[in-house]
């Protein structure tokens, strides 16, 4: 009997194994609840006449001015709009910061910090790729945003984004090794996954989104202020329909100098209300206490715990 063809085997990262979504085990959110929502909130901070940065229209040479400016404007008063939106709204924020945001406008990390939001590192600009950098200088962008956040805050953040979702082969080694306890650059799932790092250590996968994320919907896809409320409401409402058979991560990413446009911000209002009028019904949280709930489960619950 001719035999099957072997299936090729193709690289691999070696962080995670293949895990459906519905053959796994359940567990619960506190109070019992299935459907976890968190606001990831993007402050970012740019070099001026060179680095990497979005842009609102193709830019011309160096000094960008248009697009400069435009990003400046999350910093200078969309992100004051939306604070004055969470306060409303009564919502916890996970914030999500390059370091050199504190020697730039540090008084809107006061802000945060008077909210008792969660601070997460975010490189120390979005000027930069951290991927592209060799080990030691990948090391030294970690060990030098987190010690600028640990001096302002008084803790070391758990939680890191890098800026512009970049990694290297090691990215998650390194940030296991320099303290931290979870990472949200990957979108393959709606739970929370352990990823294995080198010598034997782990370190958290939690869901953050790249489809309802300002930069992929708004700048790349070029989708309305209204279309993305929209998108918005109906993710929450299908979640919140199939977390009733398992618990699930919703992240909102967020970027001043996107949604913090008073013509998206009147839209993302409105999404957002609608999520707060559910707070009975699922965990407004943040980041870190998603990840701070998981880490508290027996093993063998969620994918790539001992045993699952």
């Amino acid at each position: 009997m001719t035999q099957p063809p072997v299936p090729p085997t193709l690289p691999s990262h070696g962080r995670y194994a293949y895990s459906a979504i519905t053959r796994r085990p359940a567990y619960d959110w506190p109070e019992g609840k299935r459907l976890a929502v968190y606001l990831g909130v993007n402050l970012e901070h740019f070099a001026f006449g060179t680095g990497l940065g979005a842009e609102l229209a193709p830019g011309g040479p160096q000094p960008d001015v248009l697009n400069f400016a435009w990003r400046d404007y999350g910093n200078r008063v969309g992100v004051w709009r939306m604070i004055e939106l969470f306060d409303t709204l009564a919502l916890p924020a996970s914030v999500l910061v390059n370091s050199s945001i504190y020697g730039y406008c540090p008084e809107v990390m006061d802000a945060f910090r008077a909210r008792g939001d969660e601070v997460l590192g975010h490189g120390r600009t979005n000027s930069e790729r951290q991927g592209l950098l060799d080990e030691a200088g990948e090391r030294t962008l970690i060990s030098e945003t987190t010690a600028v956040i640990a001096a302002a805050e008084g803790k070391a953040p758990k939680g890191w984004l890098g800026p512009w979702i970049s990694q290297s082969q090691v990215t998650p080694d390194l940030l296991a090794e320099g303290g931290y306890t979870y990472l949200l650059d990957w979108c393959q799932d709606d739970q929370p996954v352990w990823f294995a790092t080198r010598d034997g250590g782990r370190i958290l996968s939690l869901p953050y989104p790249q489809e309802l994320n300002d930069i992929p919907a708004i700048v790349a896809r070029k989708d309305s202020a209204s279309q993305f409320a929209d998108m918005i409401i109906d993710q929450f409402e299908e979640m919140l329909d199939q977390s009733r058979a398992m618990p699930l991560v919703m992240g909102i990413a967020l970027h001043p100098y996107i949604v913090g446009q008073p013509y998206r911000l009147r839209q993302l209002r409105r999404a957002l209300a609608h999520i707060a009028l559910r707070r009975d019904d699922v965990w407004l949280t943040t980041a870190g206490a998603i990840a701070d709930h998981v880490a508290a489960l027996p093993e063998g619950i969620v994918p790539g715990s001992r045993g699952a």
